[in-house]
Formats: structure tokens, sequence, C-alpha cells
């Protein structure tokens, strides 16, 4: 009766997983939304950029994982753009840009992507 298939809990797992990604996602982009309001000088900057990078930064060390089970070429295009989002978040850190617009729409289309 409660025999799940092997195949049946790593779906699962990874659904599971995938949810949790977009929901982080969220939370990070609400947050880069409010910094981009209030200013790249504001306390709520530095709230967004630092959970900004904290998240890209586990991203990045999951994509070069070798066990990790997506195709090379989509690791090696979402590990592109993880360090461009870590370029921009030191130079939002360090004010030289403003505009968290860029930011936030690429941690969009990513969040977005997580969807199916």
């Amino acid at each position: 009766m409660y025999n799940l298939s092997y195949a049946e809990v790593m779906d699962d797992l990874c659904s599971d997983q995938r949810l949790n990604e977009h929901e982080a996602m969220s939370i990070v982009i609400d947050k880069l939304n409010v910094a981009s309001e209030r200013g790249v000088k504001s306390p709520e900057a530095v709230d967004a950029l630092f959970y900004t990078r904290r998240l890209w930064s586990y991203f990045l060390e999951h994509l070069a994982d070798d066990a990790n089970e997506l195709p090379i070429e989509t690791r090696a295009n979402l590990i592109s753009v993880g360090i461009w989002v870590l370029k921009e978040v030191e130079a939002l850190r360090q004010w030289e840009q403003e505009d968290f617009g860029d930011i936030i729409q690429i941690n969009s289309i990513i969040r977005d992507s997580l969807d199916g």
C-alpha cells in the first residue's frame, strides 16, 4: 500500500526542491523590489543584496556539483547567469550603480522558469 518506487520518491523530492527554489527566489525578488524603492544606500538594500548573494552562492555550489543531474549546457548557462548576478550584487553593494531593474528582471525570469 505504501510501496512507492524510488523514481516516485525522487520525483516528489525534486518537485519539492523546485518549489523551495521558487519560493526562495520570490523572497529575494520581493527584497530587491523593496530595496529598489528605498534606494541602494538603504538598510533594505543591504538585506536584499545579502540574501541575493547567499541564494546564488548556494545555486552555484549545487550547479558545479558533478552529482547535479541537469544537462551540462543548462548548468553552464545557469552558472554564467549566477556569476553575472553576483557581479551585479557587488556593483550595487559598492554603489557603482543604483538601478535594481536588471537584477530583478533576471531573477524573475529564473524564478518563473522553476514553475514548470
